[in-house]
C-alpha cells in the first residue's frame, strides 16, 4: 500500500510505519510468539498490523482515524487473525477485550504515546510485555535516573511497573512523512503492580506537579498532604524536607505514598 494516497494528519501524532525491514527488529524485541494475543495502538497503513497477523494468534488494532479504514482493509483483507476497532484508544474500554492481550506492539501516535504506556501499566493488567515505537526522548523519559533532566513522574510510574530489556534507535527514513525527531523501539516486561497502586500513582504525579519547590510544598499544593506531614515523611525515609522530588528513587515513592496517605 503506498502511503502516498494518504494523507498523514499531524493533529493525531501520525507518522506512518513504511520500512518494513524494521519489522524484523520489532519481531525479536516483541518476543513474538504463534500463541500470543497481540493489541496494536495506531496500525496506520497496516504495515506492522500485517506482519503480526502472520505470526500471532490474534491482532486486535485501534485506529482513531476512520478515514484509513479503506487502505486497512485492502491490506488486510483476507486475514482472519485481526481485529478492527475504530476509536479513541484512551476513551475505548479495552480491559474488556476478549480474549485479553498479553502484548502491546505499536507505532504509537506521537501525540498520545506516554498516556497510553502509563495507563496500560494498571488499566490493561493482561499485558505483560510491551514493544513500542515513540520519539527517542519519550524512550529515554520512561527509564531515565534520578536526578537528571528526564526523570519525572512517568519514570517513576512506569520503572515500577515494568523492567526494560530492550531498546533499539529507529532511523527517520522508516516513516512517511519523515518526522523532525528521533525515534526509538523500547521494550519492556511486567513485574508485579504495587500494592495501592492508584495512591502511589497520585502522590507521584502530586510530586512532580510543581518541579521547583520541595517535595512537601509540591504535596501541599496539589492537596495531597500538609507540607508538616510530608516533612516528617520524608524524615522517616532519611531524606531532609527540603528535598524534591527528582532526588527520590522510583522505589522511595511507595513508601512516601504510605506515610502521607
Amino acid at each position: 500500500m503506498s502511503p502516498g494516497r494518504v494523507t498523514a494528519k499531524r493533529r493525531l501524532g501520525q507518522h506512518f510505519l513504511v520500512d518494513e525491514n524494521i519489522l524484523r527488529v520489532i519481531g525479536r524485541l516483541a518476543d513474538l510468539r504463534p500463541d500470543d494475543i497481540v493489541l496494536e495502538i495506531g496500525p496506520g497503513l497496516g504495515v506492522l498490523t500485517g506482519y503480526l497477523a502472520e505470526r500471532v494468534a490474534r491482532v486486535i488494532a485501534v485506529e482513531v482515524d476512520r478515514s484509513l479504514e479503506p487502505q486497512l482493509a485492502e491490506r488486510l483483507a483476507g486475514s482472519r487473525t485481526v481485529e478492527l476497532l475504530f476509536g479513541d484508544a484512551l476513551a475505548l474500554d479495552l480491559a474488556a477485550l476478549e480474549p485479553p492481550p498479553g502484548k502491546l506492539v505499536a507505532n504509537l501516535p506521537y501525540n498520545v504515546a506516554t498516556p497510553i504506556v502509563v495507563e496500560s501499566l494498571d488499566g490493561l493488567p493482561s499485558i505483560g510485555r510491551w514493544c513500542v515505537m515513540v520519539q527517542r526522548e519519550v524512550a529515554d523519559r520512561f527509564f531515565a535516573a534520578p536526578g537528571t533532566k528526564a526523570y519525572g513522574a512517568v519514570s517513576v510510574l512506569v520503572q515500577l511497573v515494568v523492567e526494560r530489556v530492550g531498546i533499539h534507535p529507529v532511523a527517520r527514513t522508516v516513516f512517511r512523512p519523515r518526522p523532525n525527531v528521533d525515534s526509538a523501539l523500547v521494550a519492556f516486561e511486567r513485574r508485579e503492580l504495587p500494592r495501592d497502586y492508584a495512591t502511589i500513582k497520585v502522590v507521584v504525579q502530586a510530586a512532580f506537579a510543581h518541579r521547583r519547590k520541595t517535595l512537601p510544598n509540591s504535596l501541599e499544593l496539589a492537596g495531597v498532604t500538609s507540607r508538616e506531614q510530608a516533612a516528617a515523611a520524608l524524615r522517616e525515609l532519611g531524606l531532609t524536607p527540603g528535598a524534591r522530588a527528582e532526588q527520590l528513587r522510583p522505589e522511595q515513592f511507595p513508601e512516601l505514598a504510605a506515610l502521607v496517605r
